[in-house]
């Protein structure tokens, strides 16, 4: 698909014409700046209620980590309830857990509503890499059916993992019944036509430089000012210099995907019985699932500079074959990565820049439903009703040690140590 990065999901993109940049001024209620999933789900939300949208992108629709994830839709946030609630107290980990309810939910229903097609799929398998992390799995599948009602988890044995998925390196893990998977780029092309089905105007190419925090806020770009009530900043890990009060409070990861070549629905079903989307337990995680024509879409591995690897394919061969050592003559067609933004704590960073400015970031590898859920939380702050967005914008996110200089050797140093973790036994 012209204007994305060369991935499996750009070659079985939908239609899509690339659209103009901006040209001049303009005036607008909103000016939302991403078009990712949340700054999509914002732009969507407020021109429902009525406002009307500017939407500015520095690329394409789904340029970034939107277009290019494991387009596995979880369901909570990061971290789990059991450590929200150890952080942050019972009471905010039951708001959070309503939240993260109502993300996976708006997503299937954008979906539905807007009869985006992108290769809906139900079910979520997680798995646990060590013997040690079974008893955890079956604890979990317990505590959300008893603590917050969720049934939807269900407790699979070592020997049913074996049945479900054709490797020999899990110990059992937890179904989720309510998660999903989809083609991440459809799904945002998706949102961008139902955004602009419902008015909102969306540039292409159209980089913001800098943002005049004054009322009305004035964003400028390469080739017009749009003059704003408010913003909403979407950017995530392409944040970059823009704004530095918040830079710091994130970290950008690439992570990397490869996509096999076609192997026919008896063999893609021999790998993944029932066709749901895998992630394991390590702390740089392997997930995969299988596409809609019975590749196997693997991403395992991450790095933390400017810079993909050489050679992506190779790079994420080695994990698939670890987990499916099977697959050693089968012939990768596309291999990709794209950047995704984490937090210190794995809870994404919502807030305010001025009274009429907000932003969302750090979705930390969750970002199909709470990115959309973001946009859905910063369409309500705008018109008034901010309770749900302040139950995250509350939560104090830290700077990373060392700001944005100095963020990626600390950064460094504990992935070298939970990598090795990863290797005991």
């Amino acid at each position: 698909m012209s204007g994305h990065p060369a991935s499996y999901y750009a070659a079985t993109a939908n239609a899509w014409s690339p659209l103009p940049p901006l040209a001049g001024d303009e005036a607008t209620d909103v000016c939302v700046i991403g078009a990712g999933y949340s700054g999509l789900s914002a732009a969507l939300h407020l021109a429902e209620r009525g406002y009307s949208v500017t939407l500015v992108e520095a690329e394409t629709v789904g340029f970034g980590a939107s277009g290019r994830n494991g387009g596995q839709l979880g369901t909570g946030h990061r971290q789990d309830q059991r450590t929200l609630e150890e952080k942050l107290g019972t009471d905010w980990a039951h708001r959070l857990w309503d939240l993260a309810v109502d993300s996976v939910a708006t997503v299937k229903d954008l979906i539905a509503t807007h009869g985006i097609d992108c290769d809906l799929k139900p079910g979520v398998l997680h798995a646990a890499w060590k013997r040690s992390e079974t008893a955890w799995y079956e604890s979990e599948a317990e505590h959300m059916a008893r603590d917050y009602g969720y049934e939807q988890l269900r407790f699979v044995s070592p020997a049913e993992m074996h049945e479900m998925v054709a490797s020999p390196r899990y110990y059992g893990g937890v179904l989720d019944k309510g998660g999903a998977h989809l083609h991440p780029l459809n799904y945002a092309l998706g949102l961008a036509r139902a955004a602009r089905a419902k008015g909102v105007r969306i540039y292409e190419n159209t980089r913001v430089t800098k943002i005049d925090y004054t009322d009305p806020a004035k964003v400028h770009t390469a080739k017009g000012i749009i003059t704003a009530r408010f913003v909403v900043m979407a950017c995530n890990g392409y944040l970059q210099n823009l704004e530095p009060r918040i830079a710091g409070r994130i970290m950008p990861v690439n992570n990397f995907i490869i996509a096999t070549e076609p192997l026919g629905e008896a063999a893609a079903r021999a790998l993944i019985r029932d066709d749901v989307g895998v992630q394991d337990s390590k702390f740089v995680i392997d997930y995969y699932r299988l596409s809609a024509d019975h590749r196997l879409l693997f991403g395992g591995g991450e790095n933390y500079s400017a810079h993909f690897p050489k050679d992506i394919a190779a790079f994420v061969r080695k994990p698939m074959l670890r987990v499916f050592p099977q697959l050693a003559d089968v012939k990768i067609d596309y291999a990709w990565g794209g950047t995704l933004a984490i937090t210190m704590p794995r809870i994404p960073d919502f807030g305010r820049l001025a009274p009429n400015v907000f932003y969302a970031q750090g979705f930390s590898g969750q970002g199909i439903n709470i990115a959309t859920l973001a946009g859905k939380l910063m369409a309500e702050a705008v018109s008034g009703q901010a309770e749900r967005f302040d139950c995250l914008s509350e939560i104090k996110i830290p700077n990373f040690p060392g700001g944005t200089l100095l963020r990626y050797p600390g950064l460094m140093l504990g992935v070298l140590w939970y990598t090795l973790k990863d290797r005991l036994p």
